[in-house]
């Protein structure tokens, strides 16, 4: 189903919590876990401005239907932060603008550095890189969804669950339109198919890495995927759909990779 990118901008909103009985969680409150997983995905959705900030000076940019997209994007991402923000705020755990941008401040260089990258790969690369963004887009979206789905429901929280399938349902929109766009600048362009299939095995990771610390990356995708190989294996036949992509398993690779046992 192809994305309607018209549809999408003029119907986004930022997800409701209101209307959540937020009470709840002084009576049933979030175990330590769970709450350090929820933080490491609050920053993740509040870094969005960062990576936005590397794809602008990318050919991305020059497509109007991916500058588009981006836009609304990083409204809704933004709100997604704003939301699970409420939500460690309920448990005494305050996140704001200010600790973020002191924390990338630390990154220093690396953060520069990124943003260098994406330029350079991008002119280096030329149109072939908006398939590798597009790519890499949908395999961030596709687990985005899979992490936000299954923490709702292992957790089964009255106030936490909804909230966190709205925020879900919300990012199916994002990997319709990284879908799209990747199949489209796949299809029928051998260049691209290796280009991506090169960057995706060797180079993809779970998103936060490069942002986050070693040990909350290792943390955040154990508490949600270990011994969730039928899942895991579920992303990877996404991602094999898209040409050039069959039998690659970015996902299982990458989780393999900081220790996770599926």
């Amino acid at each position: 189903m192809a994305f309607d990118l018209e549809k999408y901008a003029e119907t986004s909103e930022r997800v409701k919590w209101e209307d959540l009985d937020f009470e709840t969680f002084r009576d049933n409150p979030l175990d330590p876990g769970v709450l350090r997983a929820l933080r490491y995905m609050c920053d993740v959705e509040y870094h969005t401005s960062c990576y936005l900030r590397d794809l602008l000076v990318t050919r991305s940019h020059r497509k109007d239907e991916a500058r588009g997209f981006m836009t609304t994007w990083n409204r809704e991402e933004f709100w997604h932060g704003e939301a699970l923000s409420a939500v460690l705020k309920e448990h005494g755990i305050f996140v704001d603008y200010d600790e973020l941008k002191a924390k990338r401040i630390k990154l220093g260089w690396q953060l520069a550095l990124g943003t260098v990258t994406q330029a350079a790969g991008s002119s280096m690369v030329g149109n072939d890189f908006i398939a590798v963004h597009m790519t890499w887009g949908a395999a961030n979206e596709l687990s985005a969804v899979a992490a936000y789905r299954r923490l709702a429901g292992m957790v089964e929280h009255p106030a936490l669950s909804p909230l966190l399938e709205r925020i879900a349902q919300q990012e199916t929109r994002h990997v319709a339109f990284y879908t799209t766009q990747a199949r489209a600048k796949l299809d029928d362009n051998e260049r691209a198919q290796k280009l991506v299939r090169f960057a995706m095995t060797k180079l993809w990771k779970p998103v936060g890495s490069g942002v986050m610390d070693d040990a909350e990356v290792a943390h955040a995708m154990n508490h949600l995927f270990a011994g969730q190989s039928d899942a895991v294996d579920k992303l990877d036949q996404r991602v094999q759909k898209f040409p050039g992509m069959e039998d690659t398993t970015i996902f299982r690779t990458a989780f393999e990779r900081i220790g996770v046992p599926l």
